[in-house]
């Protein structure tokens, strides 16, 4: 493979587990698993908030969070700590609101999240052997989780931004307005 000019991927330093509750980077792939595994949290998120809000017959609600979330995990593969702060504060405070254990953990592995990606996209090792290791679009997961969000990302980032930040107050005004309404 070196021959070819693809770098080896490198086997990966760490356990599944510890990889997504507390991430370390040793090597390139480490760098490339912790933005992959990082767009698939917010992809479950995404998919989370469809199905609750669907349930809660809130269709419009469940749709822009969707959509919050997986843009955020588009920011998140592509090692945007913006995006993954934005998804940690927005499900935090939907999880303060309405607790439940499957969303405390969630919310920890989005922390982990913004930890993951705030390393990563700090991470510059300068030998020839700290390449990024190539993305592959060989099955749907690759696609979905390599080639996608790097050619959507650059296009949608700015929108994302100005999307995330106006949702977030949004989100907190009509919070603040409930709690008003029912302590006063």
């Amino acid at each position: 493979m070196q021959t070819l000019g693809v770098a080896n991927s490198g086997a990966q330093s760490e356990g599944r587990l510890k990889t997504l509750f507390w991430p370390a980077i040793q090597n390139a792939a480490d760098v490339d698993t912790l933005g992959s595994q990082g767009h698939w949290v917010c992809a479950i998120v995404a998919v989370f908030a469809l199905v609750t809000s669907a349930l809660l017959h809130q269709p419009t609600a469940g749709a822009a969070l969707t959509l919050y979330y997986y843009l955020g995990g588009v920011g998140v593969r592509e090692h945007s700590r913006f995006a993954a702060a934005m998804v940690f504060i927005m499900f935090a405070i939907d999880t303060i609101m309405a607790f439940g254990v499957l969303k405390l953990l969630l919310s920890a592995l989005l922390l982990s999240n913004v930890r993951a990606t705030w390393i990563a996209s700090g991470w510059r090792a300068e030998s020839p052997e700290a390449a990024m290791p190539m993305r592959f679009g060989e099955t749907w997961g690759d696609k979905f989780a390599d080639t996608l969000p790097r050619w959507l990302w650059p296009k949608i980032r700015i929108v994302y931004y100005i999307f995330s930040a106006a949702f977030l107050l949004l989100t907190i005004v009509g919070f603040a307005v409930l709690a008003t309404r029912r302590h006063g």
